[in-house]
């Protein structure tokens, strides 16, 4: 391994867990990673290894059977496994953003029902916020549970679940009417659980089956319809309705480091590629590395990758003080997701014409990149975030 996204300040255990994820990502990830892309092939046998390595499980308290790691430990496991497949990242990605808003949010009750049982990965979580008329607009989510004599019934479409097929937890924001003036106080996150798979997997809840995208392909990407479905109240997160967008930003928050963590690796990846590459091709009678402009080349995308690396370590230390980390976490998502596709289409560069040939690694980070500019929030969302907070913070005095 190079020197590029070292981190300093690491715990004998943190660095344990890192040197054997790294190890699984070069002997399980990596070989197989072109091939199950490209068939669009669920990674089954690599879920079931991150299983025993207790991935599932990283921050979730040892009271609960989980390993009790921060949140910083958790998004450099996700760097690493980014660097071998995106794909991989994203089904633990909603999976740990669940649990958090379990941790956080749920009652006593939910806490011991679900989270042993999720730190094993025997249940797999997914959310959803967004639907198909809708993208960074939350407060337009139309998706509705009713009240009635025994609990909720809830209506509506959403769309972009990660896990949606595979999981069997979805934690579901929708509107309830609690006479709130505020549209954001009349959202309520309910826990729906599921059977695995597409079709009917529960009473008056479909999964359709899976989106085919350009990139991000093997991880199951659906819609979910609601129609009629009956759910107790118990299965509102922690217990009160109304509070369902709070919960969910915070569960956002975490997943912007996540997103952020998942571009570094895939841009820690690509210079590895362009790099190697650029020593091995020859023009003119010497490699292609020894001519300045691929030199200058190089030595931008390892600023950029080693930039992003320290931006997303910085918000993820700050989450685990205990602080609000909100702009921290808009800055890395933001430019972690901007430096990964530049890094990518830096070293798709290098590449020349082998990069679009489907032999060579690159292209495909070259599909999964973009997918970072909108995952969690695009750039434009993060700038405003930043923005209207940076102007709270330096008001100027009357």
């Amino acid at each position: 391994m190079g020197r590029l996204c070292e981190t300093e300040g690491l715990t004998e255990d943190q660095s344990e867990i890192l040197k054997a994820v790294r190890t699984f990502v070069e002997e399980k990830i990596l070989p197989v990673a072109t091939e199950l892309e490209h068939a669009d092939e669920y990674p089954t046998e690599i879920v079931e290894g991150l299983k025993e390595l207790g991935i599932f499980g990283l921050m979730i308290p040892e009271e609960y059977d989980g390993l009790g790691e921060s949140l910083l430990t958790y998004a450099l496991c996700v760097e690493e496994i980014a660097r071998g497949w995106m794909s991989v990242s994203g089904v633990i990605n909603t999976h740990f953003i669940v649990a958090y808003l379990l941790m956080k949010h749920g009652t006593e009750e939910q806490k011991r029902k679900y989270l042993p049982k999720m730190a094993t990965g025997e249940i797999r979580g997914a959310f959803s916020m967004s639907e198909p008329a809708l993208g960074s607009d939350v407060a337009a989510i139309k998706t509705k549970a009713t009240r009635t004599d025994d609990g909720y019934e809830i209506t509506g479409q959403k769309m972009w679940l990660t896990n949606g097929g595979s999981s069997t937890l979805v934690a579901v924001l929708v509107k309830t009417d609690e006479g709130a003036d505020s549209v954001y106080k009349n959202m309520t996150t309910f826990l729906v659980e599921k059977t695995p798979g597409f079709g009917e997997v529960a009473q008056g809840v479909t999964v359709p089956g899976k989106i085919d995208k350009m990139g991000y392909k093997g991880i199951d990407t659906t819609e979910m319809v609601f129609e009629g479905h009956r759910i107790s109240a118990d299965q509102i997160l922690g217990g009160e309705p109304g509070k369902g967008f709070y919960q969910m930003m915070d569960g956002v928050e975490v997943g912007r480091v996540n997103v952020a963590a998942r571009a570094c690796g895939i841009a820690n990846r690509a210079f590895e590629l362009g790099v190697a590459y650029a020593q091995q091709r020859e023009t003119f009678g010497k490699p292609i590395a020894e001519h300045q402009a691929i030199l200058f080349r190089l030595a931008e995308m390892a600023t950029k990758v080693e930039t992003a690396h320290a931006m997303m370590v910085r918000a993820a230390r700050k989450k685990d003080s205990g602080q609000r980390n909100d702009v921290e976490a808009g800055m890395a998502k933001m430019l972690a997701s901007e430096y990964c596709n530049e890094v990518v289409e830096a070293s798709f560069r290098i590449h020349g014409g082998y990069g679009y040939s489907k032999e060579y690694e690159i292209e495909r980070l070259y599909r999964e990149a973009a997918f970072m500019l909108i995952g969690e929030g695009t750039s434009d969302i993060q700038k405003m975030i930043i923005g209207r907070s940076v102007l709270k913070d330096y008001k100027l005095k009357a």
